[in-house]
């Protein structure tokens, strides 16, 4: 019995969060969520809201969460996509211009609490990020054999480049977001090859 009502827990659980994602819009960011609002479309009472959550403030911790989680999960999907061959670039801008087509709430709510002004939000959701920059990092220092400080400043760079282009692209039609990529791809194939001419030039000088 006690396990049937963990599982039940962590439905309704998963429920709010989804419910939660589910009403952020371009207009209608976290802090405009209302506790009662979430519950309903949870389909709970919202008294039963605090059985999950303590308030809002935990649910929404907890979204930053799972959405830096799904970052790292983007960039192993890239990874694998890559066993099949083709450009690194390419394949990883087309795989993150899917995440902001198909879930553009959870990369809006990184977006815009990386500059909120709940400091708790603002903190976890550079930390989500820095996760995902040092992950990067490392295939980039492991498949380029680059030190790791010429690895980091280019994967800084292409989060810079990447969270920049999909601010834009969440308003944009598929025409304007098929431009756009275009010259993000162009933009990180410049990157790429500074950081191949740094690396040898730091190689020369040792």
């Amino acid at each position: 019995m006690a396990g049937i009502r963990a599982i039940q827990k962590e439905k309704t659980r998963r429920a709010l969060i989804n419910a939660a994602f589910n009403q952020l819009s371009a207009e209608k960011s976290f802090s405009n969520l209302s506790l009662r609002e979430v519950s309903r479309e949870a389909g709970i009472a919202p008294t039963s809201f605090y059985r999950h959550f303590r308030d809002m403030d935990e649910l929404g911790l907890e979204m930053v969460d799972e959405a830096g989680l799904m970052l790292r999960q983007l960039m192993r999907q890239a990874r694998k996509r890559l066993e099949n061959g083709g450009s690194v670039i390419v394949i990883s801008i087309n795989t993150f211009f899917e995440f902001i087509t198909h879930s553009p709430n959870v990369f809006r709510l990184l977006l815009r609490e990386s500059s909120g002004t709940s400091y708790a939000f603002r903190t976890a959701t550079a930390r989500e990020i820095k996760h995902f920059i040092d992950e990067l990092t490392e295939y980039i220092a492991d498949k380029n054999n680059y030190p790791r400080h010429i690895a980091y400043v280019q994967a800084e760079g292409i989060a810079t480049l990447v969270f920049a282009a999909g601010a834009n692209a969440l308003d944009m039609t598929k025409e304007e977001r098929d431009q756009l990529k275009d010259r993000v791809i162009l933009q990180l194939r410049m990157l790429a090859k500074g950081a191949s001419n740094v690396a040898f030039k730091e190689h020369r000088e040792r």
